[in-house]
């Protein structure tokens, strides 16, 4: 399965953004973009085309996704009636991995596909090892019996603290480590500072 190999840390200095928990620190030590020698800004003001690219490739990696996975997931939102960008952050939302980090069960959203691809989680009662899969209204995720006894799960508190909100879409037993979507994703169950109007704008040229 392919994935992106770069380091979450210094893809987040390119961006600017911390598109990890762990990257918070190291954007405060070093605010320089990777290959740049200090912190000093660069001359002149970005281009239209240079900001567009920049907030596709955030939430792009934010989420984990390839290049032609992301450009597909475009297709699908301008496909469908109404705006585009919001449509393709629900889709990005409704993806198996971010609604298991969304829930609290695992610390980051490249450790929540970990947990999928090995299996961990039944789907509405059938294995699941597709981080991608959209869920839809109905769908339960839960826990394997064999999984729930690793030592993961067993200190899931100190792996995975529970998150101050979870998504009004989701409801979460967090002692059964049960998942189940009960609505969609809105636009506020997603990061503020995401500019998706810029996204659509760059796949439109």
């Amino acid at each position: 399965m392919a994935r992106d190999r770069q380091s979450i840390v210094k893809m987040s200095r390119r961006e600017g953004y911390a598109l990890h928990p762990k990257a918070h620190k190291a954007l405060v030590k070093r605010t320089a973009k990777p290959g740049q020698i200090n912190s000093r800004p660069p001359r002149g003001k970005p281009s239209q085309y240079s900001l567009q690219l920049r907030e596709k490739q955030k939430v792009k990696r934010l989420y984990g996704l390839l290049e032609r996975q992301f450009s597909n997931l475009m297709k699908e939102a301008n496909a469908e009636q109404g705006q585009s960008g919001q449509i393709l952050l629900r889709k990005l939302e409704q993806r198996a991995d971010n609604a298991i980090y969304r829930a609290g069960f695992a610390p980051s959203r490249r450790a929540a596909r970990q947990l999928v691809t090995h299996g961990h989680f039944l789907l509405n009662d059938t294995r699941v090892d597709i981080p991608s899969i959209r869920l839809k209204p109905g769908d339960t995720l839960v826990i394997r019996p064999h999984s729930s006894k690793t030592e993961y799960f067993k200190n899931l508190d100190d792996v995975s603290p529970s998150p101050s909100e979870i998504p009004a879409w989701l409801k979460v037993d967090r002692k059964k480590v049960t998942l189940n979507v009960t609505g969609l994703p809105t636009r506020d169950d997603v990061e503020p500072d995401i500019n998706e109007q810029l996204i659509v704008e760059y796949y439109s040229r």
